[in-house]
């Protein structure tokens, strides 16, 4: 598929709000305004990021796809998590022994991804409506099994299954339509009651925007189900409100989206050193800015060349430079 602005534009931003959310989350305790902006980005963060790569999955059942998938997302889950294990132990995190299929962190999106495209080759022969219908039913349903958890990533796997395959069926039509005038104004309310709803109502566990752990867990056994329905259609008002409003034109920094997977698997190593020697504090509006421009640092560290250099090798099993010696000789 032809590359578009918009999309590499909403990539881009939505991998520093990933960054920045894992930046502010230690700060979300007994500070109202930290959990509203924590709890607002995760209303649509990841649910926007894998709508978008389910978009970009049209491809699904080509010839030697799932092998290829296979070598993109497992093999950098086996190194990464092999890695962040010796890290975590090195840094002194109390959590660093994991089994091999207990995903570190975040690796849990590279699990998850690889089993939302092996689910698609059975999804997209389903008609659409009815698909998502399925699928928002399994979401629902899974959170009511204490076995369904962390582990295998399962249950990221079903909850966060129906955007991935809501984005397979959008079409750029679609989304131009989320981009017109009217649903621009509606989306600016939609945004500001939401966060309104956050400042002034009582705090919920974050666990339900995770979608990791049942309904046992968040101590909602009986209306966990209708809980998760009501999250699932708020983060589908928020992908269409924040969509709405993602550049749509070449910017400076709209080629950097194409190098999302390497921020998302890179920026750990940053955010959990901070978080175990404690090295920031918020005591107001300038400490949250200084931890935006530092987010934004490491996205674009990330993102520059000499970091995809390092670390092709360790995501894609690739040595650029000796590629482009190859090439010259």
């Amino acid at each position: 598929m032809k590359r578009d602005a918009l999309f590499d534009n909403a990539k881009f931003i939505l991998i520093f709000l990933v960054v920045f959310g894992h930046m502010i989350q230690p700060f979300t305790d007994g500070s109202k305004p930290m959990y509203t902006l924590y709890m607002w980005i995760y209303t649509f963060h990841m649910p926007a990021f894998i709508l978008l790569a389910g978009f970009f999955a049209k491809g699904a059942g080509n010839k030697g796809y799932i092998a290829k998938l296979a070598k993109k997302l497992l093999f950098p889950y086996l190194i990464f998590q092999t890695i962040y294990t010796g890290y975590f132990f090195f840094i002194g995190k109390e959590s660093w022994a994991t089994g091999l299929f207990y995903p570190h962190w975040s690796l849990w999106f590279l699990v998850s991804m690889f089993c939302w495209h092996l689910l698609l080759q059975l999804f997209s022969r389903i008609p659409p409506l009815a698909g998502m219908a399925i699928t928002v039913s399994i979401g629902v349903l899974v959170g009511y099994f204490d076995t369904i958890g962390h582990a295998y990533s399962l249950s990221r796997t079903f909850v966060f299954f129906p955007f991935f395959l809501a984005g397979y069926w959008l079409s750029k039509q679609n989304i131009a339509q989320w981009r017109t005038v009217p649903v621009r104004i509606v989306s600016l309310a939609v945004m500001a009651v939401v966060a309104g709803l956050l400042i002034t109502l009582p705090e919920i566990n974050s666990g339900w925007l995770l979608g990791s752990k049942s309904y046992a867990v968040l101590n909602m056994e009986n209306w966990g189900g209708l809980i998760r329905l009501g999250i699932y259609m708020l983060a589908g008002l928020m992908i269409v409100s924040v969509i709405a409003w993602m550049p749509g034109r070449e910017i400076r920094w709209t080629s950097l989206g194409q190098r999302t997977l390497y921020v998302y698997l890179l920026h750990g190593f940053f955010i959990q050193y901070f978080r175990q020697i404690d090295a920031f504090k918020v005591d107001g509006i300038l400490d949250v800015f200084g931890l935006a421009v530092l987010s934004m640092l490491i996205v674009l560290l990330l993102s520059s060349k000499p970091a995809l250099t390092l670390a092709q090798p360790f995501i894609e099993g690739k040595f650029a430079f000796l590629s482009k010696r190859q090439q010259t000789s």
